[in-house]
């Protein structure tokens, strides 16, 4: 790993740095994505990656390339001490709830499938009232933040597969080029096919009745 490189993610490592001073030991970082599209789940991860364990390229998610993206999730994923957790709100939830506390419970749930307890959270942009663990809500979390960018390529990654998944089943709305985003493409189909079981049916309703 190149001496720059190295710095960068010893910055990025700095918030961790500091709740780990205060006593605390598993510091989980969490964000999400999804919350804007008009189809599909949103979808959160949850991840804790020791202090001593340097990821070359982590970085938030949305200024890697998806060749870069995918290649750093193969990393972490086959590292065995890079815990983390995901969980997901359905569209159904999301309809129910709202987009805020469909993604809230999208959080939790990654928190529910971590096989270790966390003693601290670090959230992008949000916080959890519920939550049992300590916490502290970050703004631009993914930026400032080593775990949860890593948590952010995580949630990209596993939300990408399953609506490359979703296009499988519904081939003609191309839920495999877009994600469920409101692209032309997407608004396109809509009109011609209407909605299925995975649109948001309560979401951006004037991009969806076009």
């Amino acid at each position: 790993m190149l001496k720059a490189e190295k710095k960068r993610l010893l910055r990025l490592k700095s918030l961790e740095a500091e709740i780990k001073a205060q006593g605390y030991k598993i510091i989980v970082g969490i964000d999400e994505v999804g919350r804007g599209p008009l189809a599909g789940p949103v979808m959160a991860a949850a991840c804790f990656i020791p202090d001593y364990i340097f990821i070359e390229g982590i970085k938030d998610s949305k200024l890697l390339s998806p060749k870069k993206r995918a290649h750093i999730f193969e990393v972490i994923r086959n590292n065995s001490e890079v815990i983390y957790g995901v969980g997901a709100a359905s569209a159904e939830e999301i309809d129910l709830l709202n987009i805020y506390q469909a993604t809230r419970l999208a959080m939790a749930r990654a928190i529910e499938g971590l096989p270790i307890k966390p003693d601290y959270l670090l959230i992008d942009a949000m916080e959890l009232p519920d939550s049992p663990f300590s916490q502290k809500k970050v703004i631009k979390g993914d930026l400032v933040s080593y775990c949860i960018a890593a948590a952010s390529i995580i949630a990209k990654e596993k939300r990408d597969a399953l609506m490359q998944d979703f296009d499988k089943e519904w081939p003609q709305y191309g839920f495999a080029q877009h994600k469920g985003y409101g692209t032309l493409m997407h608004k396109n189909a809509i009109q011609l096919h209407g909605l299925c079981s995975i649109h948001r049916k309560s979401f951006n309703k004037s991009l969806l009745m076009l």
